[in-house]
């Protein structure tokens, strides 16, 4: 078993949820980012650490007791922005980062990524219905490498990846995508009562 560091994006700007913060909308009472902090200590591999990258709220956020960490680089360039905080932040850690709406996985997620990335660099998921290349499990040592592709304009997840030794791994299960507030409310509809 690889010991990892878990990073939750919780910095975007939620554009496509009319620019409130993501990671504090509710779902059945609880924000979104307690709901990914029970599905990571539920995993059947729990991390050694979790940091927390946000640009707002921060206060909030750190209430958690978890270390946040604010992007380092101006104009919120985008996820990769804060997988690079993280990566500055624990640069000798494999990293296994997801959204803050990855509130849904299977116990045995953090462990089949960790255990697909020897001779990988990068391993990512996918389920049934799409690619989630967001969630992703990372060797260390890969920051110069982020940092120089963010220099150079890149700001895609997917365009990133491209450039790295990576495998998508198939996840039975279906991921949620929560990327606006109807699909947050669709999805509590099924939530089962805490």
């Amino acid at each position: 078993m690889i010991p990892y560091t878990a990073l939750i994006l919780a910095g975007g700007q939620a554009s496509r949820m009319g620019g409130v913060d993501k990671g504090l909308v509710e779902l059945a009472g609880q924000p979104l980012i307690a709901r990914t902090l029970q599905a990571l200590a539920a995993q059947s591999q729990p991390p050694q650490r979790i940091l927390i990258s946000a640009n707002r709220h921060l206060d909030e956020y750190a209430a958690y007791g978890h270390a946040v960490l604010p992007d380092t680089l101006p104009d919120y360039p985008g996820p990769l922005a804060g997988l690079l905080a993280g990566m500055q932040a624990a640069p000798d850690a494999t990293l296994l980062m997801l959204p803050c709406d990855a509130l849904v996985l299977p116990v045995d997620f953090a462990a089949r990524l960790l255990a697909a990335l020897p001779g990988q660099q990068v391993v990512s998921a996918s389920d049934p219905a799409q690619w989630h290349p967001s969630l992703l499990a990372l060797q260390p040592g890969l920051a110069a490498a982020l940092a120089a592709y963010l220099a150079s304009g890149g700001r895609s997840i997917r365009g990133w990846l491209a450039t790295l030794q990576h495998q998508s791994l198939h996840v039975a299960q279906k991921l949620p995508n929560l990327n606006t507030l109807a699909a947050v409310h669709q999805l509590e509809q099924q939530w089962p009562a805490d």
